[in-house]
């Protein structure tokens, strides 16, 4: 008799202690499920305002490059009114060959120094630009042309895109590197290379987007 009670409370430890094991590895799944869903909701947050990012960057590349291509029909155009500045044709040349030496990465700016050079020269163009719109105005003949107004409509409309993409864009790039620096999407930004992306810090005059003043029309 006592041998079938030691069988039977030996029999009831062992079932203890396989269902405590049993609790235990299901406990331990559950918490290595969590986990995974974590890591794997923190990685697509990261791609997410990552890519958020690069397309607002896309825009803000694409309007500058609009306000580029318009430079040489707009110089074209003023050298043909009679005794217009030279000094500030000059100005605007020089200031868009600088603006296309400024190189950064096809996708995001990943360097301040790079993003801060390109705004630099972004906004030295946009400066030379309002300034010979200014010039322009003394000279009534060439305001009256077509071809000249249609280019101030579209500068007008170049720079107000611009503004707008570049607020954006710095938004964008707000949130994206908070999520970066925020526990826990942190501990998964450092292994898969998500590092914060440079913001723009050029002076208060050169983040300006350059007023155009197009006067009466």
């Amino acid at each position: 008799m006592k041998t079938n009670a030691f069988t039977r409370r030996s029999a009831s430890r062992r079932g203890a202690i396989g269902k405590g094991c049993l609790i235990a590895l299901v406990a331990a799944g559950a918490l290595a499920l969590g986990l995974v869903m974590v890591l794997v909701g923190g990685y697509n947050s990261l791609v997410g305002t990552q890519e958020d990012a690069r397309q607002k960057w896309a825009q803000v590349e694409n309007q500058y490059k609009r306000r580029y291509e318009l430079v040489p029909n707009l110089v074209e155009t003023v050298k043909g009114a009679a005794n217009f500045e030279q000094t500030t044709i000059q100005q605007v040349t020089e200031a868009r060959a600088s603006v296309g030496r400024v190189q950064l990465p096809a996708e995001l700016p990943t360097d301040q120094a790079q993003l801060d050079a390109f705004i630099k020269a972004q906004a030295q163009l946009g400066g030379a630009l309002s300034r010979l719109l200014v010039v322009a105005e003394q000279y009534p003949q060439l305001k009256a042309t077509e071809n000249f107004r249609t280019l101030q409509d579209q500068l007008e409309g170049t720079e107000n895109r611009i503004a707008v993409a570049r607020e954006d864009y710095t938004r964008a790039v707000a949130s994206y590197n908070k999520a970066v620096r925020s526990f826990p999407k942190n501990l998964i930004a450092g292994p898969f290379n998500f590092t914060p992306l440079p913001q723009f810090t050029a002076p208060a005059e050169e983040q300006a987007v350059p007023k155009v003043d197009f006067g009466a029309k």
